[in-house]
């Protein structure tokens, strides 16, 4: 029972250290795809991952297409405050990638565009609020995951 948890470009080093560890926590594989807004090796992703990072299945791209060339017959579902479908919709699978974006713009459009059908959002509850974080958002999609595998 896993799951693929995919940042693109991912832009916050605390962040991405949060999601590895919740990655190893959860048994789920990470999966980064360049550019990111920091050096991998930034003193704020190794405090955020703490000692953990090491244990860490994490495969890295050189850019989406490189992710999506590798990955083309792979399950995917895409997370965005942009979704019309709530994740309590998905349907979750063993071995389904969850794709995010950066925390900056999310998703790029031209995803967007090209995956409607397997466009999630998680819902929010008040107009004062635009989005959640990131981590906030990956540990939500990843555990709910995880209940439905089980």
């Amino acid at each position: 029972m896993s799951l693929n948890i995919v940042l693109i470009e991912p832009e916050i080093p605390n962040n991405t250290g949060n999601i590895g560890r919740l990655a190893l926590a959860s048994g789920s594989k990470l999966h980064l795809v360049k550019p990111f807004g920091f050096e991998i090796d930034d003193k704020r992703l190794k405090r955020a991952g703490l000692d953990y990072w090491q244990h860490l299945e994490v495969i890295y791209y050189d850019n989406i297409d490189d992710f999506f060339s590798k990955n083309k017959d792979a399950k995917m579902v895409f997370l965005s405050s942009h979704g019309t479908k709530s994740h309590w919709d998905i349907t979750f699978e063993d071995d389904m990638f969850l794709v995010f974006g950066k925390e900056s713009v999310g998703l790029p459009k031209p995803l967007i565009e090209r995956h409607k059908t397997q466009l999630f959002k998680i819902p929010l509850y008040s107009e004062s609020i635009r989005s959640l974080n990131l981590a906030n958002a990956v540990g939500i999609i990843v555990y709910e995951g995880l209940r439905q595998i089980k």
